[in-house]
């Protein structure tokens, strides 16, 4: 099988409390507002949030047309890098975590797609084929989604640019997130100081220290692993939030992730995000990964995508978008042997 994907189903909360929320979306952040006096506060705080994050770049040169999130089928690159303050880095260094999400307005799905950050692929930016997270270095956010067109052969409409800082507050905002630890972690903290994180293996609820921690480990698997722990977070994250009973911890968070966030989506757009988290029959996410092997090229490591896996995933985000050759037979026969 050459590609792997997991389907969850987030079951909503009733019906009455759903009336009562309303959804911000940033990478690995979906947050309910209240219908109140203190959610219409918290409304234009996301909406100064947004406006100052905002930082648009060139649409994608593979849509004729502009979109409309509340209209189309669109994409989302999230992009997380480590811009601490420790490392007094400018917002340009190399990307750490890569997800695309394409969604599909007619089956109110979300496709969650983690690219192993050290993948061998070709970076127009640079003009050569190396590591993908160095799009990131060598031109921000264009280059990266400029590199994930190039590898895919699918539009990347919107990008949301998130560092650790604004993670970590997200995850200790909801009081922190269910993860199933896969073995023990001794790792460090998002201050790079050793050993100061320290897991045991088994189902736990974890702070944002933690989360990135154990969303970062790579020492005892691979990429492959640490993508599918990343999912496992952005999962958690949207089940907590979508759950959460009270929203008066949202401001501070907000106000986090404002400083930390850089997105080419306007607050008006948002509203497009809605329908993705209010269907009656809950968050229908699927995640999906890009199978392959280690490589060492010219003494350097790199993760070498499959290609049968390369080309089957992107005939099913092509299908998902309703776009070009996926549809009809061709997207069957990948269905198929994707369930084989």
């Amino acid at each position: 099988m050459s590609t792997t994907r997991r389907v969850y189903k987030i079951k909503k909360t009733k019906k009455k409390r759903r009336k009562r929320l309303w959804l911000l979306l940033v990478p690995l952040l979906v947050l309910g507002l209240g219908a109140s006096t203190y959610a219409a506060t918290l409304y234009m705080k996301a909406q100064n949030v947004f406006n100052d994050s905002y930082d648009p770049v060139e649409a994608s040169a593979k849509r004729d047309a502009a979109i409309d999130p509340l209209e189309d089928n669109f994409s989302i690159l999230f992009i997380g890098i480590d811009d601490s303050k420790d490392r007094d880095l400018k917002g340009n260094s190399r990307s750490d975590a890569l997800m695309l999400a394409t969604f599909n307005k007619d089956q109110k799905s979300i496709k969650l797609l983690s690219i192993p950050r050290d993948s061998y692929v070709y970076v127009p930016a640079k003009g050569v084929t190396t590591k993908i997270n160095a799009a990131h270095a060598a031109g921000g956010p264009k280059a990266t989604m400029d590199t994930v067109e190039e590898l895919l052969d699918v539009p990347v409409d919107y990008y949301v640019r998130m560092n650790f800082n604004a993670f970590i507050d997200v995850v200790d905002s909801l009081d922190g997130i269910e993860v199933d630890v896969p073995y023990e972690m001794n790792e460090i903290d998002s201050h790079d100081k050793k050993n100061a994180i320290h897991l045991e293996e088994g189902l736990q609820t974890v702070d944002g220290e933690e989360a990135l921690a154990f969303a970062r480990t790579r020492k005892k698997d691979s990429d492959i692993q640490r993508g599918e722990r990343q999912q496992e977070v952005l999962k958690a994250i949207i089940a907590k939030a979508t759950s959460a009973g009270s929203l008066t911890k949202y401001t501070d968070v907000m106000e986090a992730v404002g400083d930390n966030m850089t997105t080419n989506l306007k607050f008006s757009q948002m509203r497009g995000f809605i329908n993705y988290v209010t269907t009656d029959k809950g968050i229908n996410l699927e995640t999906i990964k890009l199978e392959g092997q280690d490589s060492t090229i010219n003494g350097t490591y790199y993760y070498q995508l499959n290609d049968t896996s390369l080309a089957n995933t992107k005939l099913l985000l092509q299908s998902h978008l309703n776009l070009g050759p996926a549809e009809g037979n061709q997207t069957e026969a990948v269905q198929s042997e994707i369930q084989e």
